[in-house]
């Protein structure tokens, strides 16, 4: 199986040179291809890319902020030094009933735990924070708004579908933290490591993206081997694992690449 910036650099290639082209809801226009799919097995890699530095506990932070602390506080992130959701935050310093307001409305994680450890071959696995009377009151409409969960053979398997993604910066964040969540939870409900499958409905690069995704795509031979997942074992409730708990073991990366978020 190809490794993460193998299928990355090769979606990234491929928007770069044959996307469409258009105006979009920000000032910047973006280069897009819709139905783009990155699929692993998380038994042989685990999807963080090398070939430029991803802020892996960052990523850590904002997922257990949504899953486990299941919170929409702004300011519970800006304590641990995480700014991603400043530009969203409303006058009360929350981001609405957006993303961890709604897993925890309908209690997401507890149901998918519950069901992965009582009816595993059940076809209703799914969290889904595209919840429509609560979207006009969050700040932002969710991009990654579903994954969906399946048991075969012992082995934990998750879609996650994603209906807008800045491919340049937002993409790889995304696939990363929650390839953790997968390791978080098929490790509080005893199960193997299976296939996780990254859909993005509508991949983009934004225009003023360009040059740095060129600089990326300059080094698409020059990848490192890709590093390991370590989590605390000794912790098995979903709801005691902090960022101290999840690490990177051997991250060998290549430096960041400035570009910019278009908000």
């Amino acid at each position: 199986m190809k490794t993460y910036d193998e299928i990355y650099l090769e979606i990234a290639e491929k928007i770069l040179n044959t996307g469409y082209y258009d105006e979009n809801r920000t000032i910047n226009n973006t280069y897009k291809l819709p139905h783009q799919i990155m699929q692993f097995d998380l038994n042989e890699q685990f999807p963080i890319l090398t070939t430029k530095k991803i802020a892996f506990k960052t990523a850590v932070k904002e997922l257990l902020w949504i899953f486990k602390d299941q919170s929409n506080d702004v300011k519970k992130l800006q304590s641990q030094n995480v700014h991603i959701w400043d530009e969203w935050q409303k006058e009360d310093g929350t981001i609405g009933t957006s993303y961890g307001y709604i897993v925890e409305k309908f209690k997401q994680i507890d149901n998918l735990i519950y069901s992965l450890k009582n009816n595993p071959q059940n076809r209703r696995m799914i969290i889904d924070l595209w919840q429509i009377p609560y979207l006009e009151t969050g700040s932002l409409h969710p991009c990654c708004f579903l994954t969906m969960w399946d048991v075969s053979f012992g082995k934990l398997n998750c879609m996650l579908v994603q209906r807008s993604g800045d491919f340049a910066l937002g993409v790889p964040f995304n696939t990363t933290q929650y390839a953790v969540l997968v390791h978080l939870i098929a490790h509080v409900t005893n199960l193997k490591l299976g296939i996780f499958t990254h859909v993005i409905n509508n991949a983009h690069i934004y225009e003023n993206q360009v040059e740095g995704m060129k600089i990326h795509l300059e080094r698409k031979n020059k990848a490192f081997k890709p590093p390991k997942l370590w989590i605390d074992k000794n912790i098995n409730n979903f709801y005691d694992f902090g960022v101290d708990n999840i690490k990177l073991l051997d991250y060998k990366h290549h430096d960041k690449i400035k570009m910019d978020v278009s908000v």
